[in-house]
C-alpha cells in the first residue's frame, strides 16, 4: 500500500515540532515530503540523546517519511532552487512568521503565482487579523496563553505549571494535518489551490474552552468558567496499597457497580449527590474523595480485577518507561525495533491509523541533514555542474557519506 496521499508532493519549510509533527503524519500517509532546512539544520536535530550530531531522539521521532534538502534561502540562488520546485508541488507549508516569509519573497502571492493549484499552508502563532499577529509562539507560550497552567494550579492547589508534553505543538500540528488534507480534497473538486492559516492560539483556545467555557457560554453568564469534573482535586490517579490506578466512574451503571463493590449500594438512591450526572458533577470532588479512600484499601491488581468484573473502565498508571513495555503495544507491534542506516538499531513509534486493517508502511527513515539535496534538485533539472556551483557558495548543502561508526548514545551539550 502506497498510502492514501501517494503522489502528493509537499514542500516542508517547518521546523522544531508543530510543523514537523504534521508533515511526518502526511508523509506516513504516503506524501513525498521534502524537508527544506537551513545549513545549520532544524534546531531539534541538536536535542539529545544521539549517536551522531544532528540526529537527536526527538528529531528522529518527528521527521521520518521525509527527504532533506538544505538551502540557504537568504541567498538568491537557493531561493530560486526552491521556487523551481514549486510547480512540482501540491502543498507548501511553513511555520515561520508571515513577515519573515514575506522578506524572503515567499509570501502566499509569491509562491502561488508559480502554481495556482498549490495548497499554501501557514502554521502561525496567532491569527493574522489580530494584534498578536507578529508575536513569536512556542509550546510553553501558547499553553500559558490558553490558561492550561492556571487550570493545573486550580485543580492541584499548586503553582501554575505547563503540561509536561508538547501539547500545544502537537494539537496545532493535528489541525494542520486535517486542514491540508481538506484543502487537497477541495482542490480535487474545484481545481483551485488554497491559502490556509492554522493559528496555534486559536486552535488551543478551542481545545481548552470547549471544556471550560462553562457558565460564560451564556449571555448573561449562568455561572463561572470551568468544568468541575476536570478541576476536582481528587481527579488524579488513585493510590492503592502498592501503587496507583486510573479509573473513570461516569454513568449511572458504573456508579451503581462501584458503590456495590465498596458496600454502599444504597447511596445511589438515598444520597442526592448521586441522583444524576448533573448532581454528581456538582459534587464530584466529594465523590472522587470517596473513591480515593476506597482505592487505598486494596492492591492495584485486586482493583483491576474487581473493576473489570464490574465493567468499570480502569488502567494501571504507567511511566514513560513502562509505557514502552506495555503488553498491548508488544502485541500490536506499535513500538518496533528498526534499523536506521546511520543511527543503527532504534525503537520507532508506529503509525496510529490503520487502512484496510493495516498500518501504512514507513518508507523513509528520518534523514541526515542534506541527505537528499542532490536527488531532489536533480528531479527539476539541476545537473552536477550547477549543483556543485551552488554547493561551492553555500547555497545548497549535500550530506556527507553515511557514517558507519555507530557508537553508544550520548547526551547533547
Amino acid at each position: 500500500m502506497g498510502g492514501p496521499l501517494d503522489g502528493i508532493r509537499i514542500l516542508d519549510l517547518t521546523s522544531v515540532l508543530v510543523g514537523p509533527y504534521a508533515t511526518q503524519i502526511l508523509g506516513d500517509l504516503g506524501a513525498d515530503v521534502i524537508k527544506v532546512e537551513p545549513p545549520a539544520g532544524d534546531n531539534v536535530r541538536g536535542i539529545g540523546p544521539m549517536r551522531h550530531p544532528g540526529m537527536g531522539a526527538i528529531f528522529l521521532h518527528a521527521n521520518r517519511s521525509k527527504r532533506s534538502l538544505v538551502l540557504d534561502l537568504k541567498q538568491p540562488a537557493a531561493r530560486q532552487a526552491l521556487l523551481d520546485l514549486v510547480p512540482t508541488a501540491d502543498v507548501f507549508i511553513h511555520n515561520m512568521r508571515p513577515r519573515a516569509m514575506a522578506r524572503l519573497g515567499l509570501a502566499p502571492e509569491d509562491v502561488t503565482a508559480l502554481n495556482p493549484k498549490l495548497v499554501y499552508a501557514a502554521i502561525t502563532g496567532f491569527g493574522q487579523d489580530g494584534p498578536y499577529a507578529d508575536k513569536p509562539a512556542y509550546d510553553d507560550l501558547i499553553q500559558g496563553a490558553v490558561a492550561l497552567p492556571s487550570l493545573i494550579a486550580e485543580a492541584t492547589g499548586s503553582d501554575p505549571r505547563y503540561v509536561p508534553a508538547t501539547l500545544a505543538d502537537r494539537t496545532a500540528g493535528l489541525h494542520a494535518v486535517y486542514a491540508v488534507t481538506a484543502a487537497l480534497l477541495q482542490r480535487a473538486r474545484t481545481g483551485r489551490g488554497e491559502v490556509v492559516e492554522i493559528p496555534m492560539f486559536e486552535a488551543l483556545t478551542e481545545f481548552v474552552l470547549g471544556d471550560h467555557m462553562g457558565g460564560e457560554t451564556f449571555v448573561p453568564p449562568l455561572g463561572p468558567t470551568g468544568y468541575p469534573r476536570l478541576l476536582a482535586a481528587h481527579r488524579r490517579p488513585y493510590r492503592t496499597l502498592d501503587g496507583y490506578i486510573c479509573t473513570v466512574i461516569y454513568n449511572d451503571k458504573q456508579w451503581r457497580h462501584f458503590l456495590g463493590l465498596i458496600g454502599r449500594a444504597e447511596l445511589l438512591t438515598c444520597d442526592p449527590r448521586f441522583a444524576d450526572i448533573g448532581a454528581r458533577t456538582r459534587h464530584i470532588n466529594e465523590l472522587y474523595g470517596m473513591v480515593a479512600d476506597a482505592m487505598a484499601t486494596r492492591t492495584t491488581a485486586d482493583w483491576l480485577a474487581a473493576l473489570a468484573a464490574a465493567e468499570i473502565p480502569a488502567m494501571p498508571l504507567h511511566t514513560p518507561g513502562s509505557l514502552i513495555e506495555d503488553p498491548h503495544h508488544a502485541a500490536t507491534g506499535f513500538l518496533p525495533l528498526t534499523e536506521h542506516p546511520s543511527e543503527g538499531t532504534m525503537r520507532a513509534i508506529g503509525i496510529a491509523t490503520r487502512w484496510a486493517g493495516a498500518r501504512p508502511k514507513v518508507r523513509r527513515h528520518a534523514p541526515r541533514l542534506g541527505e537528499h539535496s542532490a536527488e531532489v534538485l536533480a528531479e527539476v533539472g539541476y545537473d552536477d555542474a550547477r549543483l556543485a556551483a551552488l554547493c561551492a557558495c553555500g547555497a545548497v548543502v549535500v550530506a556527507a557519506d553515511t557514517p558507519t561508526d555507530i557508537t553508544e548514545p550520548m547526551e547533547s551539550a
